[in-house]
């Protein structure tokens, strides 16, 4: 039967075969749907055919009319759609008396059927090849008499379903036509009964009751109707966010006092302090997903910098992490510059600590520190004079503004905080549904910059791999293999931090090294088979003591073993389809990654000219993605290539540094966040769409930072390719390379561009797919109190006046369907 393809390069199946003289299809199809409803709502198959191919009936029928022996019915035509798409069916029915009837059905990846009667409605589900779906019709008689019709089907994989937004400098979040933007939980949104609206002047406190600022990873987890976990709840969760960091400049009335200089005030310094972390915040749609968050919730909770957390794993307990508050090596603090994040089975949230050093003072005290000591520290950059915002120089006994200075002082290490940064750059475990819970940090996964832990794809019986990035220029990529096979019964559990110790307190840390024919070795990072650290920089040999000594100085033991430095490792994600593991790397500098300092994981070297002031090394970035071995995630070789490279699409050296061939629709610069769509809905199954977001400061003179839509392929569908890099002074050098196949703008495509001066980070959706969460971070970074450069968000309603506020907003579809699709 011919097919008529309509929008987005689907058909529905909307053709009239019945040459009665009745009316055809697509006039009773446009009475009951607008155009506009049949753009947006995706495909009808509408299946009204009062003499259809699929007619089937149980008596004998006179086509006069007469019809003495039972019903005739029609399941209409057979159709075609894509993944996603909201399908309808409408049977028929000639009768002479009373019926029921009734859709089930009968062939292809089960659906949830929708309505009752004649007409019933699913979503297509995601495939990976056209699949064919059949349903079958019943029309009961009164008196017993049945009969029943099929129709099929057909879904085709997943297209991308809405129109690239164009690139914009506007201070608002533009999204495509058809879709709608929500503001949710803002900077200083009140999350516990009987706190004050924020008056976002600077004059609010008590942050600890508050939204955070710079809300960065989020995740949502769902609540069925009795506050207790549910997975697939659509209507009411907890949204678990990162804060990260300041626009200290707005929390107080006229800017933050002696921030440079110190003494620092202690009512702005326990602002800033409470600030960050993370927060749990219930959510709820209150109908036809118009979302609202509950202020009031007995499940909200802030966890900061000064929440008490304990240590677990090989750490525990050691030396290196003893302190005046925590004497015996166990406790500890919160938590703090939480960017990236991760999410377990059981149902638990990873958030990570990334960019801590700077917040601590540690200069002049060399001489009291051992040699290892010293070239520990300067490793992991804790050599502030100072500190980001000088906590440590409020005039206080207070530890916790005493904590932040990290100086030898004492007789010993318990006498003073020389061990406190030591007890940052963790991965830490929080149960979101246990407000009373004491989050855990998971000290075999490594300390470094974390940018996020993101399971790979479990199987029963195999072990769980846990990915990771260390978020700092020619930094390493790392993958943590659990000692415990995967068991699913756990993922049932109600004592959810156990089972991360179960899974996350024991095991294997390993580092990569990508090879340049576009395999890569996993590194063990284990004591007695890391050599010492050779003597580097004008910093003697380090030579590890224990297990606990590597996973503390996780970059020294990386350095060790010959690891490959990258463009800042930042977010992972894993495809939940084919268990590859895709890493963002967001960019790298000229003193980073020189002319000849690349390598093929890593191949670029240009300039991007912006302003008139040249930006040389690889400033867009790119996306790397790897197979392991087997599929099984605890082998130690995978494959590689390189999934995109950002690009301005007017570059003139095109062909060596617009790789992807991107055009003015999806170019893009500095990936970072990044995100599959969830399995419980099409968008995660079949051909799975993932999420792209950036931190660009390269491309942001024609663009705000945005949000793209991908259909990825898989490793090793593209090949070999050698790149002429060119320096600042016109020195040309060449680099192999792996690439993946080009992007079109069938499978990249720009979502959202964000207000002024914001990053996009953090994106999730409800189970269903059809509300997507996102993080606005730092919109007006750069403006004053009394001159700010963004109004985000009240700019959203149209109001050009007052702070800007990092928040998050929700996204649906008018018509109510899936996001993206």
């Amino acid at each position: 039967m011919k097919k008529y393809s309509l929008v987005r390069g689907y058909s529905d199946g909307d053709v009239d075969t019945n040459r009665t003289g009745s009316a055809s299809l697509e006039s009773m199809v446009s009475e009951r749907y607008s155009r506009r409803e049949t753009l947006f709502g995706g495909m009808r198959a509408t299946a009204m055919a009062l003499f259809g191919t699929t007619m089937l009936t149980a008596c004998d029928f006179d086509v006069f009319g007469n019809d003495d022996k039972g019903p005739t019915v029609s399941a209409g035509q057979d159709a075609t759609t894509t993944a996603g798409r909201l399908v309808t069916l409408t049977g028929t029915a000639e009768t002479t008396s009373t019926v029921t009837s009734a859709w089930r059905q009968t062939g292809g990846p089960s659906v949830a059927l929708q309505g009752t009667g004649n007409s019933v409605t699913f979503f297509a589900p995601g495939v990976a090849a056209s699949t064919d779906l059949t349903f079958e019709f019943t029309a009961t008689e009164a008196d017993g008499d049945a009969a029943s019709a099929t129709t099929k089907v057909t879904v085709q994989p997943a297209v991308l379903g809405f129109d690239a937004v164009p690139k914009n400098l506007n201070d608002i979040v533009t999204v495509p036509a058809g879709y709608l933007v929500t503001v949710m939980t803002r900077l200083g949104d009140p999350i516990a009964a009987g706190v004050s609206a924020y008056a976002n002047d600077g004059t609010d406190g008590n942050f600890a009751q508050r939204i955070g600022d710079h809300g960065d990873a989020l995740y949502y987890y769902g609540l069925n109707a009795a506050g207790t976990r549910d997975d697939n709840s659509s209507t009411r969760g907890l949204l678990v966010q990162n804060h990260e960091n300041l626009n200290v400049q707005y929390l107080h009335p006229n800017g933050p006092t002696n921030v440079s200089t110190g003494p620092r005030p202690e009512v702005e310094a326990i602002k800033e302090i409470e600030a960050h972390g993370v927060s749990v915040t219930e959510y709820r749609d209150t109908g036809g997903r118009t979302w609202t968050y509950v202020q009031d919730s007995a499940l909200n909770r802030r966890i900061t910098p000064n929440t008490p957390v304990t240590f677990h794993g090989p750490v525990r307990g050691s030396a290196l992490i003893r302190t005046a508050y925590s004497q015996d090596g166990t406790q500890g603090r919160g938590t703090i510059n939480n960017c990236a994040n991760g999410h377990t089975p059981w149902g638990t949230n990873l958030t990570c600590e990334e960019n801590w050093s700077g917040y601590f003072t540690r200069s002049g005290d060399d001489a009291a520190r051992t040699p290892a000591e010293v070239t520990a520290l300067r490793r992991y950059g804790v050599t502030r004079t100072l500190g980001n915002y000088a906590w440590s120089t409020v005039a206080s006994t207070n530890s916790i503004f005493r904590r932040w200075d990290a100086r030898a002082t004492g007789a010993t290490a318990l006498a003073d905080y020389r061990n406190e940064p030591n007890q940052f750059g963790w991965v830490v475990e929080i149960d979101p549904y246990n407000p009373g819970s004491t989050p855990r940090k998971r000290t075999a996964l490594g300390r470094m910059g974390h940018e996020g832990a993101w399971l790979g794809k479990l199987t029963a019986g195999k072990k769980v791999a846990v990915y990771m990035g260390d978020d700092s220029r020619r930094e390493y990529f790392y993958k943590f293999v659990s000692n415990a096979a995967w068991d699913a019964g756990d993922a049932n559990t109600t004592d959810r931090l156990a089972m991360g110790d179960k899974y996350l307190d024991a095991g294997t840390l390993y580092v990569a090294k990508f090879n340049a024919d576009g395999t890569g070795t996993w590194l063990p990072l284990v004591f007695g088979s890391v050599p010492n650290r050779p003597a580097t920089g004008g910093q003697p040999e380090y030579v590890f003591a224990n297990q606990a000594d590597i996973l503390v100085n996780t970059r020294l033991a990386a350095d060790a073993v010959g690891a490959t430095p990258m463009d800042r490792p930042e977010w992972t994600a894993t495809n939940p389809v084919t268990g590859e593991i895709y890493l963002t790397l967001t960019n790298n500098n000229a003193a980073g990654r020189p002319l000849g300092g690349t390598d093929a994981a890593n191949p670029r070297h240009y300039n991007d000219p912006k302003d008139g002031s040249n930006q040389v090394g690889n400033p867009n970035g790119h996306i790397v993605r790897l197979k392991e071995t087997g599929d099984d995630p605890a082998a130690t070789g995978f494959a590689w290539d390189i999934y995109l490279f950002g690009a301005d699409s007017a570059e003139a050296s095109a062909a060596n540094v617009n790789l992807s061939g991107l055009d003015a629709s999806n170019d893009f610069s500095s990936p970072d966040g990044l995100w599959f769509s969830r399995t419980q809905n099409p968008a995660g199954q079949g051909r799975p769409l993932l999420w792209v977001q950036t931190d660009d400061g390269a491309l942001t003179d024609r663009t705000n930072n945005q949000m793209l839509a991908a259909l990825p392929g898989t490793v090793g569908d593209g090949g070999a390719k050698t790149i002429t890099n060119v320096g600042a002074d016109g020195t040309t050098a060449t680099q192999a390379t792996i690439v993946g196949a080009a992007a079109t703008t069938a499978t990249l495509r720009r979502f959202l561009t964000g207000p002024k001066e914001c990053e996009i980070t953090g994106v999730d959706s409800t189970p269903d797919g059809r509300t997507l969460f996102v993080g606005i971070q730092h919109p007006g970074e750069d403006g004053e109190p009394d001159a700010p450069s963004s109004n985000w968000p009240q700019s959203q309603g149209g109001t050009t006046s007052g702070r800007p506020r990092s928040a998050v907003v929700a996204i649906t579809r008018q018509d109510g369907g899936i996001i993206g699709l």
